[in-house]
């Protein structure tokens, strides 16, 4: 399987910034993780519209698009799970 480029939007990128030591190797990982398999068992699709998936590591979730003709993944948002729907 080839693999995806992982792209992230800025405020992704500062959400990340903002995990607590302890969490943010493993959230690290679990988006590593998308570039060799970007549907893993346990991601589901978001609610709605239905273009969105979501994955949970612990208490974060990461939301992230899939574009399957470019072969590229954007992160769109990673949060604690009581705030990331908002």
């Amino acid at each position: 399987m080839a693999s995806y480029k992982l792209r992230f939007k800025r405020s992704a990128e500062k959400e990340l910034r903002e995990i607590s030591r302890p969490h943010l190797q493993k959230v690290i990982q679990k988006i590593h993780g998308l570039a060799h398999d970007p549907r893993p068992q346990g991601v589901q699709l978001f609610k709605g519209d239905g273009r969105y998936w979501r994955m949970r590591q612990g208490d974060y979730r990461i939301i992230y698009e899939i574009d399957d003709s470019s072969k590229e993944i954007a992160v769109i948002k990673i949060g604690h799970r009581s705030e990331v729907y908002r």
